[in-house]
């Protein structure tokens, strides 16, 4: 696999883990960070699900500022936030919610800014107890980015994504849970090992279907009742024609757990 500068690859069976890997400045995203991180979901290396996680003691801290410039540069970013944003981590985040295999997060420390967004864009969230989330940018005159706003609200509703974003206070990860914005809140030291099994799971599933299902999901956040029922209809005539939909059908005649290949 690909040798990076600020993440790490590694194939776990069928799940392709990937960790953010700057400790040292709590895994702040820097472009370079969103880059290897675009190309390490470009090619999955076969995976059939992701796990990303954090190096250390955070998930991400978001943004890194300090490449940004100092001085006016960082006081007058607008114009060099936007080509950030629009250039690395737009791209970076659309990615993430379109690839054709399941993504599991594991939240393991703070998930701010961006790292927020990145922290939320799995389609099941785990949390270690001792992780937060947390949209600051009020507290710096800036608005949430990295498709905060809409992940927050479709999430939470209005009244909570506007507490978070215009309030800029830290959520737990066990009020994370119980506002259903996340998956689960579980123990630190049994983070890994759950987010890992539920890849694992997930990775074993009809890959046809799963991948459906996402891009079903999305269309039914902001689509139309007839154009999800389009979008269902088209995802079951793929997942229908799949070797794992026949599959699933002969062990369930047969009364055995099937056994899927992701085709």
């Amino acid at each position: 696999m690909a040798d990076y500068e600020t993440i790490l690859t590694e194939k776990k069976g069928d799940v392709l883990v990937l960790t953010l890997n700057r400790p040292d400045r709590l895994n702040a995203a820097s472009i370079e960070l969103a880059q290897e991180l675009t190309e390490a979901l470009y090619d999955l290396q076969g995976a059939r699900a992701v796990l990303l996680t954090g190096a250390g003691r955070a998930f991400c801290s978001g943004a890194d500022l300090q490449a940004r410039g100092s001085g006016q540069t960082r006081v007058k970013g607008g114009d060099t936030s936007h080509r950030a944003l629009m250039n690395f981590y737009n791209p970076l985040m659309s990615q993430i919610l379109r690839l054709p295999v399941p993504v599991v997060t594991a939240v393991n420390g703070p998930a701010a800014g961006v790292g927020c967004s990145m922290g939320l864009s799995g389609d099941f969230v785990l949390a270690g107890k001792s992780a937060y989330f947390l949209q600051a940018f009020v507290n710096i005159g800036l608005v949430p980015d990295g498709g905060s706003t809409w992940l927050l609200a479709r999430a939470i509703g209005k009244a909570r994504a506007t507490q978070m974003m215009m309030l800029g206070e830290r959520i737990s990860a066990d009020q994370a849970a119980e506002w259903g914005l996340i998956y689960k809140a579980v123990d630190d030291a049994a983070l890994m090992d759950e987010a890992l099994a539920l890849a694992t799971r997930l990775a074993a599933g009809p890959t046809v279907a799963l991948a459906a299902m996402r891009r079903n999901i999305m269309t039914a956040l902001d689509g139309t009742f007839d154009e999800v029922l389009r979008a269902e209809a088209e995802g079951q005539r793929l997942a229908g024609g799949s070797q794992d939909a026949r599959e699933g059908g002969l062990s369930f005649l047969e009364k055995r757990k099937p056994a899927f290949k992701g085709v």
